[in-house]
């Protein structure tokens, strides 16, 4: 017997287990969680300094964006357990405003940008996410760990030679320690052994007190000095727009990642305005904005285990008491472990499946196609929402392409009927791409004086289709004929009798 699910049912779809209470009573699954959110903060603090100059701006603008975005996601958020924080896509997209105009300007393109966001999620941009294909999201998956893996090269070239030994022990003991116990998060084991023998043994490697100044006092709320007028808009308004469409495009992605890597589904509606609220609440302390972190949200779920909101809150309460409290602690973890929890990272969230030769035997040329482009695109770029959109097109078109030649046209002549008879029966879908040569399947000049057309098969998507039937129709009114279109459905029928004669000027 089939079991058919209520709407009453419906929202357990949505409930990630364990849920905040199961974890909170259950030592173990609390254990893992705070784990989890320590290793998070530990790899945020590099990443947030490194992004903060991309930007242009100073080191404490993007570690306190990251520590007030986390916290606002972890109770906002409609996804568990997802990492959001200042990113290198949205630093990218901040950082012309924040050379030419200062901070006062790039606050207010993230408060607009957060803005943005939010009336984007109430008019439901979430749910375009459903048109995302799957090729494209494979593409963005190799992609994504691609960039993890060359955003660490800077920290692999041209540094003292004891680093490689390091990064090699910390892969080694992220590989082992799953087999030994998974209580403690393997990369935490890494950072701690690694730190350790740096000070035993005064190895003179990169730290994170290397990447920049860390901050000793509290965010404080911060307010724009801007002129509000029409041209201070103009200036912000289109870096706000890139920011709000970047970072909802790689948040939403980065939740349907996390969504398939837990079997659970989010809330992506929700996801969309929370990540509003949480830029505006950045630019309201001063932060540089951001958006889910992908690698750091592989960290948690993938090499760490974490499952729900506890491990994003403490990620970004960690990020705060490590860099104000213990920020000369921090300051001497070599690069080297953070660079080996980020390699792992990015191995395992490889798709490898998707290019063995068994699987690219079996996949569609098309499909391939689109995910190489999009790989290609997004590793070029260093961008993943240019990678993705241009998947999408690129799908789009090879699916159009494709549809286009499943159209047939079939013609036979009835010498029974009273008036002799030629009749053409159109099968399959009749849109902009399959509509385009239909023109040309049908014989004006040696037909008899009526003509069927049977379009019991087939159905009309757009004006396009509707113009090139009217146009069919003309041709074999200028040679004295007569045409008769017969088994419409009831949606052909409407559009057609909406748009006939209206769409080219045909009567």
């Amino acid at each position: 017997m089939t079991a058919i699910s209520t709407p009453a049912d419906r929202p357990s779809r949505y409930r990630s287990e364990p849920t905040v209470l199961q974890a909170l009573r259950s030592p173990r699954i609390l254990t893992r969680e705070v784990l989890a959110g320590l290793v998070v903060a530990i790899a945020l603090i590099p990443e947030a300094i490194a992004f903060s100059i991309i930007a242009g701006v100073d080191p404490r603008v993007g570690l306190f964006s990251s520590f007030v975005m986390a916290v606002a996601i972890a109770f906002l958020g409609g996804r568990p357990a997802m990492i959001t924080a200042a990113t290198g896509a949205i630093a990218l997209v901040v950082a012309p405003i924040a050379r030419e105009y200062g901070v006062d300007y790039l606050i207010a393109t993230v408060l607009l940008g957060g803005l943005i966001q939010v009336v984007l999620a109430v008019l439901g941009v979430a749910k375009l996410m459903r048109f995302i294909p799957r090729s494209v999201m494979v593409g963005f998956v190799n992609a994504l760990a691609i960039l993890i893996f060359i955003s660490q090269l800077p920290q692999l070239i041209g540094v003292p030679w004891l680093v490689y030994p390091l990064v090699a022990i910390g892969l080694l003991i992220m590989y082992l320690m799953p087999l030994v116990t998974r209580v403690v998060p393997a990369p935490l084991v890494a950072i701690i052994l690694l730190t350790a023998a740096v000070v035993v043994f005064g190895m003179n490697v990169p730290t994170v007190g290397d990447q920049g100044a860390l901050p000793r006092s509290l965010p404080q709320l911060f307010v724009p000095n801007v002129p509000l007028t029409f041209e201070t808009l103009q200036i912000i308004a289109p870096f706000a727009a890139a920011m709000a469409v970047v970072g909802l495009l790689e948040s939403l992605m980065t939740a349907k990642l996390v969504d398939d890597i837990t079997d659970t589904h989010s809330r992506k509606t929700r996801e969309a305005w929370a990540q509003g609220v949480a830029n505006l609440l950045s630019g309201v302390f001063g932060g540089m904005g951001g958006c889910a972190m992908i690698g750091q949200t592989m960290i948690n779920v993938k090499a760490s285990g974490a499952r729900t909101r506890i491990s994003t809150f403490l990620a970004g309460v960690f990020l705060l008491v490590l860099v104000l409290a213990l920020g000369d602690v921090v300051a001497i973890i070599p690069m080297a472990a953070l660079v080996a929890v980020m390699i792992v990272v990015s191995v395992a969230t490889f798709d490898w499946h998707s290019i063995r030769p068994a699987t690219l035997k079996r996949m569609p040329k098309s499909e391939i196609v689109v995910m190489v482009i999009t790989v290609g695109i997004t590793v070029w770029t260093h961008n993943l929402a240019i990678g993705v959109i241009v998947g999408v097109v690129t799908a789009m078109v090879l699916f159009a392409r494709r549809v286009a030649h499943f159209t047939t046209v079939t013609r036979t002549i009835d010498e029974t009927a009273n008036v002799p008879t030629a009749l053409y029966t159109v099968d399959g879908e009749l849109f902009f791409a399959s509509s385009n040569d239909l023109t040309t399947q049908f014989d004006y000049a040696d037909d008899p004086e009526r003509i069927v057309i049977d379009m019991s098969r087939s159905h009309i998507w757009d004006a396009s289709t509707v113009a090139t039937l009217d146009a069919i129709v003309t041709k074999y009114e200028r040679h004295g004929k007569r045409v008769v279109l017969e088994g419409m459905n009831e949606a052909t029928t409407i559009l057609h009798g909406r748009l006939s004669g209206g769409v080219t000027g045909a009567h």
